[in-house]
């Protein structure tokens, strides 16, 4: 059975933060009542990795874990109660590489580790469909759908542009890179051919495209699994003209950086 950690980097969103978290946790609930024992999961922890130093996350993690019952824990060294909890973290360098990079950190002693992002909330079945394909398959990552839900009524020419959809693929297709806001590691791999977030892509993003990347190359298989759905709750400032092509362009510098990257050339 595997020791499972389910990480939510965080800035500045507590509540959608409260919302992810609780989410996640109900589905904890759910397959440890569908695997009582002998199951795919041993044990499992919410992971919440606040990049804020002021630690503007840390009463809506509190305040989520109560609403489930469930206990907050600082460090990993703390006892812990049931095969559930919560452990929140500040990780003070700025950047997601960063955050990601301490998620892998903090969990050395864990066998698969999740990525979700705080503006998301899982679909019923998302857990269950993630480790179940892992466990099934072997391999080494699986990624899954991710669903805008917007908060009002996008343009016209934001529904045509498809700007926040992604593509989808059949349960079980091979894909040769991920992103990770929606994204199951096999640790065990992932230490044995030390693969990391770059830093250098902290600021910008794209350290989830080289890391998957990288992930492939280094001999692992990477997975979709179209049951594993996340909704992506979009606000209104991001249906802006402005904001879509800031992101747009943002993104074409950032692929042109990855595949630089992995060229050896920066």
């Amino acid at each position: 059975m595997s020791r499972l950690t389910i990480a939510i980097p965080t800035f500045r969103r507590p509540d959608d933060l409260k919302r992810a978290i609780g989410g996640v946790l109900k589905q904890v609930a759910e397959q440890a009542a569908r695997e009582p024992s002998g199951g795919t999961v041993s044990d499992a922890e919410v992971l919440v990795i606040d990049n804020d130093a002021q630690c503007s996350g840390r009463k809506a993690a509190l305040a989520a874990a109560a609403d489930a019952g469930v206990a907050v824990r600082a460090s990993a060294d703390e006892p812990t109660a049931g095969d559930m909890n919560v452990r929140y973290v500040v990780e003070e360098r700025p950047g997601v590489a960063a955050v990601r990079n301490r998620a892998l950190d903090e969990t050395t002693e864990r066998d698969l580790l999740i990525f979700i992002d705080d503006d998301e909330e899982p679909e019923p079945g998302w857990l269950a469909a993630l480790v179940g394909l892992q466990a099934s398959t072997g391999c080494q990552a699986v990624a899954g759908p991710v669903i805008p839900v917007y908060e009002v009524e996008p343009e016209e020419w934001v529904r045509q542009g498809e700007f926040f959809v992604r593509k989808t693929w059949p349960t079980g297709t091979v894909r040769p890179v991920a992103a990770s806001n929606c994204l199951l590691l096999d640790l065990g791999f992932v230490r044995r051919v030390g693969l990391r977030f770059d830093e250098a892509f902290g600021a910008t993003g794209g350290e989830d495209t080289l890391f998957t990347r990288q992930l492939c190359a280094a001999g692992g298989v990477i997975r979709w699994c179209a049951e594993a759905r996340v909704r992506d709750h979009v606000p209104a400032s991001r249906l802006a003209r402005p904001w879509i092509l800031r992101r747009q362009r943002s993104h074409a510098a950032t692929s042109v950086r990855v595949e630089l990257a992995l060229a050896g050339g920066g």
